[in-house]
């Protein structure tokens, strides 16, 4: 009777360690993109909060270096890629240096209805498309930069997402991604890259100069850039 009751009990803790890491530490995507966009926009009214994110932290580590990059453009042009409630834009369009536009793309459209209010004080220098990463509908070599941020592992395929970013990347623009990483990005079967093969990665997908900074304990930083065109 105690067997039963024991393995009883190991089934029980397996089924729910199965669906915390389907449904909490891979957030869906095993189970396809619907789980996925359903989910967040069920937890969309939460998600700032969720989040926390810190201010100078954000502009220190993420906006003030991809300012950089942008600088020889007078007034560029950004993607961010599942935007959500417009983490990036918001910060980047509050920069003063900053003199461009940006588009936020996302598949959820409760996260896009909580970024709206936000980006809206910035008129047409915002806008907000509801689409999903592995069909980007912009037209080739547009952006000066396109950004990404603690998504690409969420994405059915992350190999076409990414080679959408790159198809829609100027020449000479930049891409600016996130790796996962620590011991959940190494859940992610089949998904999960290292530092050496994330780069090997972007660099298959015709990219050069990739440079991976530390960001958060779960995310690193990973630029890089789009050869330009050699005119002959």
């Amino acid at each position: 009777m105690l067997i039963w009751y024991v393995l009883g009990l190991l089934i029980v803790v397996g089924l729910g360690l199965l669906l915390y890491w389907l449904l909490v530490v891979t957030e869906g995507v095993y189970l396809g993109r619907r789980p996925v966009v359903w989910m967040y926009d069920l937890t969309a009214h939460r998600y700032d909060g969720i989040k926390q994110f810190d201010v100078d932290a954000e502009r220190f580590l993420v906006i003030r270096p991809l300012l950089d990059r942008l600088a020889e453009w007078p007034a560029p042009l950004v993607l961010d890629v599942a935007t959500g409630t417009g983490r990036l834009p918001t910060f980047l369009l509050d920069e003063p240096t900053f003199n461009g536009r940006v588009i936020g793309l996302d598949a959820s459209a409760r996260m896009l209805s909580h970024a709206r209010p936000k980006l809206s004080v910035y008129h047409q220098r915002a806008n907000l498309v509801q689409q999903i990463a592995e069909d980007l509908p912009f037209a080739g070599d547009v952006f000066d930069a396109v950004t990404c941020l603690e998504a690409l592992e969420f994405f059915p395929d992350d190999t076409v997402a990414a080679r959408e970013m790159v198809r829609v990347l100027r020449p000479g623009g930049t891409l600016l991604v996130t790796r996962r990483r620590g011991w959940e990005a190494k859940t992610f079967v089949g998904r999960y890259r290292d530092q050496e093969a994330f780069t090997a990665f972007l660099l298959s997908l015709g990219l050069t100069a990739v440079e991976t900074r530390l960001w958060q304990i779960e995310y690193d930083l990973v630029f890089a850039r789009k050869p330009e065109i050699i005119k002959e």
